[in-house]
Formats: C-alpha cells, structure tokens, sequence
C-alpha cells in the first residue's frame, strides 16, 4: 500500500550536521502530516518534529534552534536538517506520515524502517 523509506543517517561527530530524507510511495491520495521520530538507545520513542500539509511544524524542545523539518508536497518528501548534532542525539530515527491510501477511507500512520544516526563526543 504505502511504504516510507529514509535515508541519510549515518555517523557524525559532535558539532556537525547530517540530513534526513523520507520518501514516501504507493497509494496515496493525500498526506496530512509528515514528521520525524527517534529512540535514543534503551528508551522510548520520542517526537522530533512534524509539519503539517499547510507548512505548521512542531518540534521538540530538545532539537529547536538546531533542527529544521521541511517537506515537498510534490515530491511526497518529508527532510530533516539535523545541526550543531550532540551525542544525545545519537538514535534510530523514524519517518511517519498520516496518509489517506487510495484503498481506504480514513487517514492512517505509517511508518519507515528507521535510520541510525551516532554522533560522536
């Protein structure tokens, strides 16, 4: 149906900047919010930031000032500009997005398989 799929994790040192990228594909109709979430080594899931089809974003205390999420509604492309990254960043970050299939009548999240970004002290 919809598959989500990121790209460019990787490992970083401290101070430094990386960029995620998520595609998604499939049937889609039309996608309404678009966001990125991590877990962090041992913990749970957490929000990082999302952006709404009309351009609102949302981001956690943590990452504002450094994080930046962007979309391309054409593109069905969801991008997080990752900046001034520390060690506590370190995380398996997760692309979600709230979709509307063309195979269904309500809207749904999914999710990508996650991409790991390690920051080093």
């Amino acid at each position: 149906q919809v598959q989500l799929v990121e790209s460019g994790g990787g490992l970083v040192q401290a101070g430094g900047s990386l960029r995620l990228s998520c595609v998604a594909s499939g049937n889609i109709f039309s996608i309404r919010t678009m966001g990125w979430f991590r877990q962090p080594p041992g913990k749970q899931r957490e929000l990082v930031a999302t952006i709404t089809l009309g351009g609102t974003t949302n981001s956690a205390d943590s990452v504002k000032g450094r994080f930046t999420v962007s979309r391309d509604n054409a593109k069905n492309t969801v991008y997080l500009q990752m900046n001034s990254l520390k060690p506590e960043d370190t995380a398996v970050y997760y692309c979600n997005a709230r979709v509307l299939s063309t195979l269904r009548d309500r809207y749904m999240d999914y999710w990508g398989k996650g991409t790991l970004v390690t920051v080093s002290s």
